[in-house]
């Protein structure tokens, strides 16, 4: 998802309080070329009803800006929902930059595709944060190209470059990415350095090809998909700033996250957003009037915290809720209803199985004693993108995975073991290990699936990556480097 204001900091790229399990990849000499790296998870700090009203604006102007629609564009402060310390907060986790690799926290966003970076010589909005110092690195380039992107909740700009960036034992030479050295105040919050998209190259700001699609159009992963897991501590009274927050899988599914099968969906659409229609609803267990065709389509967005919709139908949800009403002032657009009132929805996207949000994800935040806010929303955005974002609240209850070939989401019940790390007490991790192949890819334009491509055993360094900690080397077989290329 993406960035966001001050009091709007943590959640969506959101407001997300969001993230997954431990899983750790197998390390043995046989294992699979698919990696696994652990998330951390910000929490939210106590709010007045006024903080969240402040916070339920900026988010709802963020996400409609993110998605394009620009009538909250003269703003002068932005809707980053990364950097939004509000409410159930974002997921990071860790990359590394450069020769000698330094390690970066950043937002994992399957809503946006730019991956950029707070540059040392930041004017503005950087100042608590670590940043790249570019001189410090013997393989980094300038592309001598200007960089801009707007979220609703702010703009980060600065121009960009290209490096070996690595992440969960992975390495790309020559990926491009922006050192941004100016970002709206509250856009970024420590230990956060950046954001990391994981979305389609043909909505990247930079026109740079995302790692994820140089990694997996390279054929650098054993399968061709990546997979969350979210905790959830929305709910716990005693959340500390940073908790447990889950994993992020590449090129393998986690099995001890997960039950039964995994329900794949295809893209209605390709190579944007990751879409998928919602095709049914159920609240307090009768069916909403839902739309077809392009209008029931949702992002399915890990860097937003809540879910959006067109206003007809969000009223239609809480009409279903006895004593719930619409929101005023900051609230606009949001609704409340009765603390007491549990609230059962479920959601369905054209696939085999129905999807059921959990009640303490459905309650955002209690305002009063008796009054709570909803974290389904009114939400109007541009014309090329989706009518609908289903973010955190929503995937906090599954175990979600991206799949890149066929094009497809694909949603599975959480395992016991997965479920167990919620309100847990499972230690914030220090550091995941990577694994093992060597691929060298010439740099250029965009690759095709094996295109200049060679595998070959070796004696190299894998980077233990430790959010925020510096990388620490591992004697493996060898390392993974592919090349990412600009399209301009």
């Amino acid at each position: 998802m993406l960035p966001s204001p001050p009091l709007f900091a943590v959640i969506l790229l959101s407001l997300s309080l969001q993230t997954s399990a431990a899983p750790q990849a197998d390390n043995a000499p046989n294992a699979p070329a698919g990696l696994s790296m652990s998330l951390k998870k910000r929490a939210p700090s106590p709010r007045t009803p006024e903080e969240w009203g402040i916070w339920a604006k900026n988010h709802r102007e963020g996400l409609e800006a993110k998605y394009g629609n620009t009538r909250h564009e003269k703003r002068g402060a932005g809707t980053n929902l990364l950097s939004n310390q509000n409410g159930d907060s974002s997921y990071f986790g860790s990359i590394a930059i450069g020769t000698p690799p330094k390690a970066f926290n950043v937002i994992l966003d399957t809503g946006s595709a730019d991956l950029w970076i707070a540059d040392s010589a930041c004017i503005t909005g950087c100042e608590s944060v670590p940043t790249f110092d570019s001189a410090s690195s013997s393989t980094f380039h300038n592309q001598s190209t200007s960089f801009s992107i707007t979220y609703g909740s702010g703009r980060a700009a600065g121009s960009l470059g290209s490096d070996v960036v690595q992440m969960a034992g992975f390495s790309v030479a020559n990926q491009v990415f922006a050192l941004c050295n100016l970002v709206s105040s509250g856009l970024l919050n420590n230990p956060v350095s950046g954001l990391l998209g994981l979305a389609f190259q043909t909505i990247a700001s930079s026109k740079a090809t995302p790692l994820w699609e140089t990694l997996v159009t390279s054929g650098a992963w054993d399968s061709p998909l990546m997979a969350f897991q979210l905790t959830r501590f929305l709910n716990d009274s005693s959340v500390q700033s940073q908790e447990f927050g889950g994993s992020f899988s590449m090129g393998f599914t986690n099995t001890s996250l997960y039950t039964g099968d995994i329900d794949y969906v295809n893209l209605p659409v390709q190579g944007s957003y990751w879409i998928l229609p919602i095709t049914s609803m159920t609240v307090q267990g009768n069916s909403v009037s839902l739309p077809s065709g392009q209008d029931s389509y949702a992002a399915i967005d890990t860097g937003t915290t809540l879910v959006g919709g067109p206003s007809t139908y969000i009223s239609q949800i809480f009409a279903q809720i006895p004593g719930s009403s619409p929101g005023t002032g900051n609230f606009q657009n949001y609704y409340t209803y009765p603390c007491d009132t549990t609230v059962n929805v479920t959601l369905s996207f054209g696939g085999t199985r129905t999807w059921t949000i959990s009640p303490a994800d459905f309650q955002l935040s209690r305002l009063t004693r008796s009054t709570c806010l909803g974290a389904f929303f009114e939400l109007s955005t541009g014309s090329s993108a989706p009518s609908w974002i289903i973010g955190d609240t929503f995937l906090k209850n599954v175990y979600s995975v991206f799949r890149y070939q066929p094009l497809s989401v694909g949603f599975a019940q959480l395992s016991p073991a997965a479920l167990a790390e919620d309100n847990s007490n499972t230690p914030v991790p220090s550091a995941t290990i990577g694994s093992a192949t060597t691929v060298s890819a010439s740099a250029g334009s965009r690759q095709s699936a094996n295109g200049g491509l060679s595998l070959r055993p070796t004696t190299s360094n894998q980077f233990i990556f430790a959010p925020g900690a510096a990388i620490v080397p591992l004697l493996v077989f060898c390392t993974i480097s592919l090349s990412a290329g600009v399209l301009l």
